[in-house]
């Protein structure tokens, strides 16, 4: 069940692309899709969402969104330069107004010293601007990490609209 919060976000979110006569596209590894999922828990989203892409592994990355291996390898796949590289794949594969991604580390393994449980990477672009991207340490368990993920990137993506 998709948080009651989270479901309202996604209602302010739709409506301010529906105004603006935006479409959105999002690029989700930690989240699994979730973001897309509960944006399209509203009915009548389809006017707004365009696509998602659900890239889970690297390979995905690279083959879905077109990032490059050698940036996965250098960087890794929890980076900022990640987050821009897929959010730029997404808009480029698609046809949206805006894009959004995510890549992080949900819990409560594959951390390390540099990159702790919570890591997460967001990105998001209007077509015609640069991306922007934030970095977040988010606390609690994999289920918190995710939805504080879902919740970041929709204030994110209302910043994106309204440019």
């Amino acid at each position: 069940m998709i948080d009651p919060t989270l479901l309202a976000e996604a209602e302010a979110l739709l409506a301010l692309y529906r105004a603006g006569g935006l479409r959105i596209v999002t690029a989700e590894s930690c989240t699994g899709g979730l973001i897309a999922a509960t944006l399209t828990a509203i009915a009548g989203s389809s006017d707004v969402i365009e696509r998602g892409f659900v890239t889970y592994s690297n390979e995905a990355k690279a083959e879905m969104l077109g990032v490059p291996e050698t940036l996965i390898a250098s960087a890794g796949a929890v980076s900022a330069e990640v987050a821009r590289a897929m959010v730029e794949g997404a808009l480029a594969r698609s046809l949206a107004d805006v894009a959004l991604s995510v890549t992080g580390i949900a819990g409560p393994g594959g951390a390390t010293a540099t990159k702790p449980v919570g890591l997460v990477f967001l990105g998001a672009q209007r077509r015609g601007t640069q991306p922007m991207v934030e970095r977040h340490v988010f606390p609690g368990d994999r289920a918190a990490v995710r939805e504080a993920s879902v919740a970041a990137a929709f204030r994110l993506a209302r910043g994106a609209g309204q440019s």
